[in-house]
């Protein structure tokens, strides 16, 4: 254990090449937040609300939303404090928080794309027995799973951290408490450090990935031995959406491999970061609700009750 530690808080001071930008970045965010929680929001309100969607499938869609929601409102309010401010002060033991929260999210969504990747196996690959496997019980045990999964996995990572000195400085280049950005700040070796966090972390993705690809192969294979192209078509849009959803938050693994081959990039980590913290979770309501027949005719028949009723007050 290190002895030498002094520095009792952080300074987020974003990155030099954005500074000119703080006003437009502030009303950026600000609107993207606003599109994420609420598009997520209602995505999970609709599957709560009408018990028509009450299935494994629309469980897992809830559920994911639930945690777009969560990981955008762990990051943000830093994001805000920096672009308003220019800077944000957060305590060592906030920053740590900060840190294991936006991966415990992370690495939950991780198992939960590979739990619906199952799904759709089960739900095109055998199709006769999917309401015998894909029980209730087993569905919410998957999700529990997925959660405690989400939320051990950092746990090493972040005892590790806090054990380690930092001497100065204490200034972090990046829009919130992240464990690369951190790691260089430490006293110890940060290239070995920074190295080590990156493959602790990507280890579960690339087992996760690896899992939904051959869960696909299996999927087309099926496919493929259908009978006819209606058939085809209609399993084809059975998992195109997940197919989206997972072909964007795997898509970053690739890259973060390619940045193990060479030295730490900052801006190469802020744009993993917004990846993960802006993109994928602005694409979730995107392709599950505004793409999703049975959420879209819930939606519509809300908005033509209510028009209804305040027609007949009106009159």
């Amino acid at each position: 254990m290190y002895k030498n530690q002094t520095i009792t808080e952080f300074i987020v001071v974003g990155f030099a090449s954005i500074t000119n930008y703080h006003a437009f970045l502030f009303v950026l965010f600000l609107f993207l937040y606003i599109i994420i929680t609420t598009g997520n929001g209602i995505t999970f309100a609709v599957i709560v609300l009408d018990y028509h969607l009450h299935i494994p499938m629309y469980f897992f869609i809830g559920t994911l939303s639930i945690v777009e929601i969560c990981i955008v409102t762990t990051v943000y309010p830093t994001l805000f404090a920096l672009f308003l401010k220019g800077r944000e002060y957060i305590s060592f033991n906030y920053c740590l928080l900060q840190m294991y929260a936006f991966d415990a999210f992370l690495i939950t969504e991780n198992y939960l794309l590979s739990i619906m990747a199952y799904d759709q196996y089960v739900a095109i690959s055998k199709a006769l027995r999917y309401h015998t496997i894909m029980t209730l019980k087993f569905c919410n045990l998957l999700i529990c799973l997925c959660w405690l999964l989400g939320f051990l996995s950092p746990l090493a990572m972040i005892i590790m951290i806090s054990g380690l000195p930092f001497c100065g400085p204490n200034e972090i280049e990046h829009l919130f408490c992240d464990s690369s950005p951190l790691l260089t700040l430490s006293c110890a070796n940060s290239n070995v450090d920074v190295t080590m966090d990156l493959s602790v972390s990507s280890f579960s993705i690339i087992l996760n990935s690896i899992f939904i690809v051959l869960i696909y192969t299996n999927i087309l294979v099926t496919i493929l031995k259908m009978k006819t192209s209606e058939e085809r078509k209609k399993a084809f849009s059975t998992c195109m959406s997940h197919l989206l959803m997972s072909l964007f938050f795997y898509g970053s693994v690739a890259f973060m491999y390619i940045n193990l081959q060479s030295t730490y990039s900052p801006d190469y980590d802020l744009a993993v970061s917004i990846h993960h913290s802006v993109f994928t979770p602005l694409l979730s309501p995107l392709v599950y609700s505004f793409r999703n027949k049975e959420i879209k005719n819930f939606l519509k028949k809300q908005l033509q009750s209510k028009t209804v009723f305040i027609l007949k007050g009106n009159k």
